[in-house]
């Protein structure tokens, strides 16, 4: 229960955020590229530093003990099980985004895994050679021309873009998990996603820590380049010949 009403009320100051930043965008229009990328640095540090101390006193502990504890292959069905979830949230994005083999191989992943691959505990669908095209509600809206806006991080959520803030109810509830009435069991896929996510980057720490001088702007950097690499479906622009 606490987990829920402390998830509600981010999405509250999510919102709440969106439209602070929002009141930044007629300056950054006049601003310098390198600032139009990251006009509230300064905020954004603050509030990135708040996020490092926790993640070091909480999730990464979290994270390493569920590696430890937890064998791989149930770590893998847990991993699994949630990349159907996402797959199932590309679909309606994808088809709006007027791409149509990314919608029909979402398809398929979901009704291959979710049958064969047991509630999506395996991923046969990978195995079968039907590629992923991740795709939430921010990157449908970037396919269609909406600028992602500034780069944005959110208390305990990390970074994010503008669209990304705006757009976050809508990718709240296109995932079932949080769909699920039973609050306890609610709750208890929350937690577990989210500590699944976190040892997903385990490894990524320590080459952070090995080669960037300045952590910050090398997520960051790293963060909206893997947007841009996500809204072109892994594809170079020049390639792309299913988009609206």
């Amino acid at each position: 229960m606490a987990i829920s009403k402390s998830l509600r009320l981010l999405r509250v100051c999510a919102c709440a955020a969106a439209l602070t930043y929002a009141c930044v965008g007629a300056w950054a229009q006049a601003a310098k590229p390198s600032i139009l990328v990251d006009p509230l640095e300064p905020f954004n540090r603050a509030v990135y530093g708040f996020n490092e101390v926790l993640d070091h006193a909480v999730m990464r502990p979290v994270a390493i003990a569920y590696t430890e504890l937890l064998p791989r292959w149930v770590r893998n069905s847990v991993t699994h099980f949630f990349g159907n979830l996402a797959d199932v949230w590309s679909i309606p994005n994808n088809a709006l985004s007027l791409r149509p083999k990314a919608t029909v191989d979402s398809i398929k992943r979901v009704a291959v895994n979710s049958t064969v691959g047991l509630l999506g505990l395996r991923d046969v669908a990978s195995t079968m050679d039907i590629d992923k095209h991740p795709a939430d509600f921010g990157l449908m809206l970037n396919r269609w021309g909406v600028p992602s806006g500034p780069y944005v991080v959110v208390p305990l959520l990390g970074p994010r873009t503008l669209i990304e803030v705006v757009v976050y109810p809508l990718d709240w509830k296109g995932n079932l998990a949080n769909s699920v009435d039973d609050v306890l069991l609610r709750d208890l896929l929350m937690a577990v996603s989210f500590t699944d996510l976190r040892v997903s980057y385990l490894h990524a720490d320590d080459v952070v820590n090995a080669v960037a001088f300045d952590q910050y702007s090398f997520k960051r950097d790293a963060y909206l380049q893997r947007r841009i690499y996500l809204q072109n479906d892994g594809e170079s622009p020049d390639s792309m010949d299913d988009q609206p």
